[in-house]
């Protein structure tokens, strides 16, 4: 006896109690359909909306496009020039950064209103955003710089913000400074108050 000859019958000899399937049921039984929902399912639906209420209020709607060599420049009713000036030139020391070079503009606008309620809840005054510009002269205007210009000044938190200076990351960088949270006015008149005797 060969030796395929010898390894058909081994083949037989362990597939012979085996039947076919039928044409009609060659396929895995799934269950009963789902009509509804699980449980799991609603749950994360709800979750998703919430998200997308959050941060909502920043609109993807139409955008002026900033020219790429131009800076941008934010400051709300009351804020010093001084200020503005001193941020500009990194005069506040960057206490948090947020990176959003090279992400899509859903990504970006998903990352920017907890980043910011974040720094805000911690009592952080500056922070810098990166998010990249062209760097040749005919670069084409920066469509998430554009979109940021529009975002920062949505945030009630935002008090000023600027384009960075060249150490900082240039026109691809945009310094921000945030209110004091209720909470670091309240210790900041506790001080003076103590100060004053």
């Amino acid at each position: 006896m060969n030796q395929s000859a010898h390894e058909d019958k081994d083949f037989r000899a362990l597939m012979g109690d085996v039947k076919p399937l039928r044409r009609s049921a060659n396929r895995a039984d799934p269950g009963p359909r789902r009509s509804r929902p699980t449980e799991a399912q609603l749950a994360r639906r709800e979750s998703a909306q919430e998200e997308l209420a959050r941060d909502s209020f920043l609109s993807d709607d139409f955008v002026e496009l900033l020219p790429p060599f131009d800076p941008i420049v934010f400051r709300r009713d009351g804020i010093q020039q001084g200020v503005v000036d001193r941020l500009r030139h990194g005069g506040y020391a960057a206490q948090s950064r947020l990176h959003l070079l090279r992400r899509p503009l859903a990504e970006c606008r998903r990352a920017l209103p907890p980043f910011i309620h974040e720094a805000y809840a911690h009592d952080l005054r500056s922070v810098l955003i990166v998010h990249g510009r062209g760097q040749e002269i005919d670069s084409p205007a920066n469509v998430l710089r554009s979109y940021l210009a529009k975002w920062l000044a949505q945030f009630d938190q935002v008090q000023a913000y600027v384009s960075a200076q060249q150490a900082d990351g240039g026109l691809g960088a945009t310094w921000v400074m945030l209110r004091k949270s209720e909470r670091a006015r309240a210790d900041n008149r506790e001080r003076q108050q103590k100060r004053r005797g």
